[in-house]
């Protein structure tokens, strides 16, 4: 089966040349112009991944990220003129699986598409389960529960909280994490790795102010107490 891209931008003229380019390369697109017209497609035709623009008219980026997260197994992949280190920030910690900035390359973006696929079909490396206490992760389901109740994780925030857990009690520096999550992409000196820890302490820890399960190693990384 063809990959199904679901292009979601405001920008007609844009959306055709790119529908273009992604037809070369036998990859299935719809497009939609407003975040309300994605979650209606989204729920209907199934994509495997939604490139989505965060400036929209009504529902912004954002918010349809975060919808989307709550009802679709799709990656999300967001492709925005703002450049700006708080919106991809904000951009990953709604959901998203990766944050490409306007202009880009097409073969950069069909890449990272196929890339976030790859994960996604694959599923992490480990998958053992794994078990803290209440926290409890099946990776070969690719689900993880606290206290029973499942968790919502994009990809990445899965396959972040499994190489941590998978790893209990080891110092894992900034550039091994991005090794095991990101196979070395983005650059270590970003915030991504952060904003993901961050988002995913949101998520598991009883104080996410004084985290106790994801500890920072300063000047490292991060390490997993169980």
């Amino acid at each position: 089966m063809p990959i199904r891209i679901l292009m979601v931008d405001d920008d007609i003229d844009y959306v055709e040349v790119l529908r273009q380019t992604l037809d070369l390369e036998g990859i299935a697109t719809r497009a939609v112009h407003t975040g309300a017209d994605a979650l209606t497609e989204a729920r209907s035709w199934q994509p495997d991944v939604v490139l989505l623009d965060l400036m929209l008219p009504g529902m912004d980026g954002f918010a349809v990220c975060q919808a989307l997260r709550r009802e679709s197994s799709a990656a999300a992949i967001m492709v925005t003129s703002l450049g700006e280190e708080v919106d991809r920030i904000v951009g990953l910690e709604v959901g998203a699986d990766d944050y490409v900035c306007k202009p880009f390359n097409p073969r950069e973006l069909i890449a990272r598409i196929r890339a976030v696929l790859r994960r996604t079909r694959q599923g992490p490396a480990d998958q053992r389960h794994l078990g803290s206490g209440n926290l409890q992760v099946d990776g070969a389901a690719r689900r993880a529960f606290l206290d029973g109740k499942e968790l919502e994780l994009p990809l990445r925030e899965f396959e972040l909280l499994s190489a941590l857990m998978g790893r209990s009690g080891q110092a894992l520096s900034r550039q091994r994490l991005y090794e095991l999550v990101w196979h070395g992409q983005p650059a270590v000196d970003s915030r991504t790795l952060d904003a993901h820890v961050r988002a995913l302490r949101e998520k598991i820890e009883p104080d996410p102010a004084e985290p106790t399960r994801i500890v920072t190693l300063r000047g490292l990384g991060y390490r997993f107490d169980g």
